[in-house]
């Protein structure tokens, strides 16, 4: 599924029925099985498109519990948009999708959202293991301001590393001050303890062996530095390098779902697509409704990046 040209991903889901056959499969690879009595034998309720239970008259859905969930687009659609963001290795805008899909703006902005939020429920079940390379980071546009000080979006970095240093995975956490408080909530929520954690000589980083990591801080601007945390300073440096490519800038209201699907890519960089990986997480969830998404990103009026 992962190594599907274009031309063979449309010969394969060349309409509706194919996706949701494909789907179905997914959901239940050893045939259907009742959510509500575990039965095996079902009929299929062709206006509704529900499988209803011969034991117990349970009807499940297909979509129920997915991002595909009561949004009327069809899956053909949804396997396209999927397809395509999971080929490209810098992220689509909800223009550049709109520009390939059709249809109205705003639609291509919800499946992207919808899309980005199953890749960050992905990687939320998981947390860094290794060795951790720990740095804090500032996006935004120019504002005459550099360094800590700076109004731009503060953002903590982690990558975790294996025993000879190749980066494994990465995650990212925009927060609204940087001290010891949401430093050390980072760390417990994104990283397994135990941990060696390498970081700067920056204070907020000094309760990290009082919370059961072990800490190693480091000078900055040093050669030590640069070998030290030569992998979290580059991730932040491509971050920012693919959101000023694709996007031109991104507004702070866009940005956790950006750096949430960046880290997404990062783990699975190797792979030439992840239309096979993307898809099984989209059929996971969560179902989002658009109230929710649209507030999460600035409410009506912002639904664009």
């Amino acid at each position: 599924m992962n190594g599907l040209s274009l031309s063979q991903f449309m010969e394969r889901f060349n309409d509706d029925n194919a996706c949701a056959d494909h789907l179905f499969n997914l959901r239940w690879p050893g045939g259907f099985l009742c959510p509500q009595c575990g039965h095996d034998d079902y009929y299929f309720v062709q206006k509704r498109a529900l499988y209803q239970c011969k034991a117990c008259k349970h009807q499940a859905s297909l979509t129920a519990g997915t991002i595909f969930h009561r949004h009327h687009v069809g899956l053909k659609k949804w396997f396209l948009a999927i397809y395509l963001i999971s080929t490209d290795k810098r992220g689509y805008s909800a223009l550049g999708l709109h520009r390939h899909l059709g249809g109205s703006y705003n639609t291509s902005w919800l499946m992207l959202h919808k899309i980005r939020a199953a890749m960050a429920h992905r990687d939320h079940t998981y947390k860094l293991f290794g060795y951790i390379q720990l740095d804090e980071a500032f996006f935004g546009g120019p504002n005459g301001k550099q360094g800590r000080g700076t109004e731009k979006s503060k953002v903590y970095v982690a990558v975790s590393a294996d025993e000879k240093g190749r980066p494994l995975y990465a995650k990212m956490q925009k927060v609204d001050k940087l001290n010891h408080l949401t430093a050390l909530e980072f760390a417990q929520s994104c990283i397994s303890k135990g941990c060696t954690i390498t970081s700067d000589k920056l204070n907020i980083y000094s309760e990290l062996n009082k919370k059961g990591f072990t800490h190693i801080p480091v000078k900055s601007s040093t050669a030590e530095a640069d070998e030290m945390l030569k992998w979290v300073h580059i991730l932040i440096s491509n971050a920012k390098a693919a959101i000023i490519g694709t996007f031109h800038g991104l507004g702070e209201k866009h940005l956790q779902s950006y750096l949430d699907a960046f880290c997404y890519r990062f783990g699975r960089r190797t792979a030439t697509s992840i239309f096979g990986n993307l898809l099984a997480a989209c059929l996971k969830g969560p179902y989002v409704p658009l109230k929710v998404l649209v507030a999460a990103n600035g409410g009506a009026a912002e639904l664009t990046e």
